[in-house]
């Protein structure tokens, strides 16, 4: 059986994107953040979703 090169493939910089996002999303939740950190967070985020197609 032959492998089928034309999916898509799943990358360790897919895969980094993603655990960054993931850490950043944590690091939101987290609660006791000041307005300055929240509000970067958010930018990062946004940044990385956009860097990843996603947002």
């Amino acid at each position: 059986m032959q492998k089928n090169d034309s999916s898509p493939r799943y990358t360790c910089n897919e895969y980094r994107e993603e655990m960054i996002l993931l850490g950043l999303r944590k690091r939101l939740s987290s609660g006791n953040l000041s307005a300055e950190e929240k509000e970067s967070l958010l930018k990062e985020i946004q940044r990385v979703e956009e860097e990843m197609g996603i947002g």
